[in-house]
């Protein structure tokens, strides 16, 4: 079967996304659960939930920065693709974020 020798070759979506986030050093200033100099994950997905645009705007953000209610600003991270943005976004949104190793 084709179809189940596939699913085992690709890795699972928040493993893929725990690896982004240590690429581009998103724990140097985030968390899951606690603020750090930026908001923690589960904050961010509040924020956003009921949001139809959540996806969109945060990868807009991870991207080109953003000034939150902090007294920090995320500064742009151009060297993040479009696709990883979305990516860290969808993942950072989803209600099963889990912890970063």
């Amino acid at each position: 079967m084709v179809l189940g020798s596939l699913s085992f070759a690709a890795p699972a979506y928040g493993e893929d996304a725990q690896v982004l986030l240590q690429k581009y050093k998103c724990n140097a200033c985030h968390s899951t659960r606690e603020t750090k100099t930026g908001p923690a994950f589960m904050d961010v997905a509040a924020r956003y939930r009921g949001d139809s645009q959540a996806v969109s705007t945060l990868a807009t953000s991870i991207k080109d920065g953003t000034h939150g209610a902090g007294p920090w600003a995320m500064p742009p991270h151009p060297e993040i693709s479009a696709a990883d943005a979305r990516r860290l976004a969808r993942y950072i949104l989803a209600p099963e974020v889990k912890p970063m190793q």
